[in-house]
């Protein structure tokens, strides 16, 4: 039997790349490491950042549609993402950081009982930075060129907030079909995980009713969750197909492979391989620093720069 070793990416909207391009890289210090564009609309741009490399467990990926609308909040959606810092002091860090930004944020509370810090972007995307305690992913590698310094430094995704009418159907999507572990629950919430006791695979599962959001710019549009190598998701193609719902089949991402499913409560989730990564067509000390296009799109270069803003 096959396990999932934690999440893979997450990935956003945004109205406007350079903004965001400023925010990830100068307020939050992370690296850029792959400007490309959407593989399926080359007329926007894909935005991937995290660790040295890319790793899978750090990316947070953005797609621009400059007409996008605002996020209307509501139920059936992904609502939060927690990044991991390495202990208390690197809050202390953060909170002066944010207020030299201009950056909202709650101070430091908890969350999923962690000491943390919820804070939002720019375009209201809501995310929360979480006392990793020696918890991190064994292949993140620090950024030496980010202005943060290394012991303060975001060490990857950790808990990845999901908000449902139906907590149940979700909870037996996680713990019969994708075998994670349900550690705690109330009437409200439930927090399950794909390695028990570690934060970097963590979903965290509210129930609300009402309206269903509507997406805009700052809103989530799917969480991609980790497998090693093709072998283990043809295994975990059939798992979606046996379980009923629909499965988009293995799609070629150049950077991994992947397939989509949505769940009952019509959450969106991307199940992607390991590799091969984003050292396949850069070296790893230019990685993001031009437009790079998978082999497919190659010829199609000058067509599709000329429809994107450049971005610094």
């Amino acid at each position: 039997m096959y396990t999932i070793p934690g999440h893979h990416h997450i990935s956003m909207v945004t109205k406007n790349a350079n903004e965001n391009n400023r925010f990830y890289r100068e307020v939050l210090g992370l690296r850029r490491v792959k400007m490309t564009v959407n593989q399926d609309d080359p007329s926007m741009y894909h935005l991937f950042y995290g660790d040295k490399t890319g790793s899978p467990g750090t990316e947070l990926t953005f797609f621009e549609i400059p007409m996008v609308g605002h996020t209307h909040r509501g139920t059936n959606a992904i609502t939060r993402i927690g990044l991991l810092v390495p202990s208390e002091e690197s809050l202390h860090y953060w909170e002066e950081r944010f207020d030299k930004n201009n950056v909202l944020h709650s101070g430091i509370t908890t969350y999923a009982n962690r000491t943390a810090m919820k804070f939002e972007d720019p375009e209201g995307l809501q995310m929360v930075l979480l006392v990793a305690d020696g918890e991190k992913i064994d292949h993140w590698e620090t950024w030496e060129k980010s202005d943060v310094p290394a012991k303060h430094q975001i060490q990857g995704m950790g808990s990845v907030e999901i908000t449902v009418r139906r907590l149940d159907k979700l909870a037996s999507t996680l713990t019969d079909m994708l075998d994670y572990t349900e550690v705690s629950r109330n009437e409200r919430e439930a927090i399950f995980q794909s390695v028990p006791g570690q934060v970097f695979g963590e979903i965290v599962v509210k129930y609300l009713e009402g309206p269903s959001e509507r997406p805009g710019r700052g809103s989530i549009h799917h969480l991609a969750i980790r497998v090693k190598n093709e072998e283990e998701l043809r295994f975990w193609d059939e798992q979606v197909k046996e379980r009923g719902f629909h499965s988009s089949g293995i799609v070629d991402r150049f950077y991994f492979k992947s397939l989509y499913f949505r769940e009952s409560n019509g959450i969106l989730f991307e199940i992607a391989t390991d590799g091969p990564g984003f050292t396949v067509d850069g070296d790893v000390e230019h990685l993001g620093e031009k437009l790079d296009l998978p082999p497919f799109l190659e010829e199609r270069r000058t067509e599709i720069k000329a429809k994107l803003t450049p971005i610094e």
